[in-house]
């Protein structure tokens, strides 16, 4: 199962292309962008099943425990808001689902999808550059970069990356926090800090039982006065997986699509190189 993380794709290939419209104004570039993405992914990884998944809002329990979660982000571009709904239009018109949970973010989404498709018996590709989504990799679900869809993340890739294994991710993003969710760590502790706690002690609840054993005395008083932080931030990075999604393993299989129905699309859109990768007359019929 390749699940692409929506969102992520769309921000990602609208800053990538710019400046790209239809004569009269309409911008395409996260659409089109998206699209060759997702193709080079479906191209590169022949997943017998795909599901997109986009973000359905902020979950009540993380703004309970922490109320500026993500405050720091600023508005979504109107051009690129206008555009979600022609992505959308494009997954249909391909047979490929796509989830979204009111209230839910994208990444629990997917790590509750995940465990469904591993229950099934699958392998998950997750196309995303998120590294929350890291704590999911095992031996069968495995890291794509939408922008190198060649490469595979697994555990010895994440270890390589962070300093730590996937099942310490959690406790490692807890301890350095997370400037882009706008979740504090410890001040002082970055992402070799935190990766020699974990290994040398096992665990944040390891390393706080042996404080007296941390020799710098500023590490040591920063962990022991930001311990409730830390405790905090665990709970808000483990990714949930009680959120209810389609059940049906068969509900996702990659589908043959819309080829005419797409053909018509990327013409409304002026997306001439793929509407002349459609122009086959068999499949047209012809």
């Amino acid at each position: 199962m390749l699940l692409i993380d929506g969102h992520a794709v769309a921000y990602r290939a609208f800053y990538a292309i710019r400046q790209l419209t239809t004569k009269n104004g309409r911008p395409t570039n996260a659409v089109y962008g998206f699209i060759r993405m997702q193709q080079q992914l479906e191209r590169q990884w022949r997943p017998t099943h795909m599901v997109a998944v986009f973000d359905g809002g902020l979950p009540d329990e993380r703004m309970e425990l922490l109320a500026s979660y993500k405050a720091q982000r600023e508005a979504m571009p109107d051009d690129l808001d206008a555009q979600f709904p022609v992505i959308e239009e494009y997954l249909r018109l391909s047979d490929i689902p796509v989830l979204r949970e009111e209230n839910e973010e994208a990444d629990d989404v997917m790590a509750a999808v995940t465990v469904k498709a591993r229950t099934a018996g699958g392998e998950v590709l997750l196309a995303t550059s998120d590294k929350d989504m890291f704590q999911l990799v095992d031996d069968r679900t495995f890291i794509i970069p939408p922008t190198k869809s060649d490469m595979r993340m697994g555990a010895a890739e994440v270890r390589e990356k962070t300093g730590v294994d996937p099942a310490s991710i959690v406790e490692w993003l807890a301890l350095i926090g997370d400037t882009s969710d706008n979740i504090p760590g410890v001040p002082g502790v970055g992402a070799k800090t935190a990766a020699k706690l974990l290994n040398a002690h096992g665990s944040v609840e390891a390393i706080y039982a042996n404080l007296d054993d941390i020799k710098q005395e500023k590490l040591r008083e920063a962990l022991k006065a930001h311990r409730e932080d830390v405790l905090r931030n665990m709970r808000m990075m483990k990714l949930r997986i009680d959120i209810p999604v389609v059940p049906d393993w068969n509900n996702w299989k990659v589908g043959q699509g819309d080829v005419k129905g797409l053909h018509a699309f990327y013409q409304e859109l002026e997306f001439n190189s793929l509407a002349k990768e459609l122009e086959s007359p068999s499949l047209f019929g012809e």
